[in-house]
């Protein structure tokens, strides 16, 4: 809710009701709107954000098509505008398995299958996948859309890319 401190408006979006309807809930008065909608296929008209922010590993958590999403990004931004995702740090593996964890012993999710998960992928026993992209990965994609983003990991934690458009 920081970011609709400083901000004109905050449009937020998610597929999943029960997440938006807890987003409404903490926005507490803020100029955020919250809508159900695919990132993928986003209902906006072209050219309407100074900014499009994909965080905590949107990007891969939800098996969507990276390149599609974002080009859908970059579509929806303003000339000049930024386009952030960011992912996860292979140096955040443990802390990332801890917190799954965390959330299965809470029931929130399911177990983490330790036999499947490796190579940045975690994989639950109900079949829930959760990657991350590499920097390598964030320069491919940007390099199949005609893009050059700027890669950095802060924290050992996260890996950002953004774009200008």
């Amino acid at each position: 809710m920081r970011l609709a401190e400083t901000v004109g408006s905050v449009v937020g979006i998610d597929t999943a009701v029960e997440s938006l309807a807890l987003a409404r809930e903490l926005d507490r008065g803020h100029k955020c709107e919250f809508m159900q909608m695919d990132a993928t296929d986003l209902a906006f008209g072209a050219d309407r954000f100074d900014a499009v922010v994909c965080v905590q590993n949107g990007i891969c958590a939800f098996g969507v098509d990276q390149a599609v999403l974002m080009s859908e990004s970059l579509r929806v931004a303003r000339p000049g505008g930024l386009v952030l995702f960011s992912t996860y740090s292979d140096r955040f593996w443990q802390d990332r398995l801890a917190w799954f964890d965390a959330q299965a012993s809470a029931g929130l999710i399911g177990a983490v299958d330790r036999a499947q998960s490796r190579d940045g992928v975690i994989v639950l026993e109900d079949g829930f996948r959760a990657g991350r992209v590499t920097p390598e990965g964030f320069k491919a994609l940007c390099s199949c859309l005609g893009r050059e983003g700027r890669i950095t990991e802060v924290d050992e934690s996260s890996v950002f890319c953004e774009l200008v458009k």
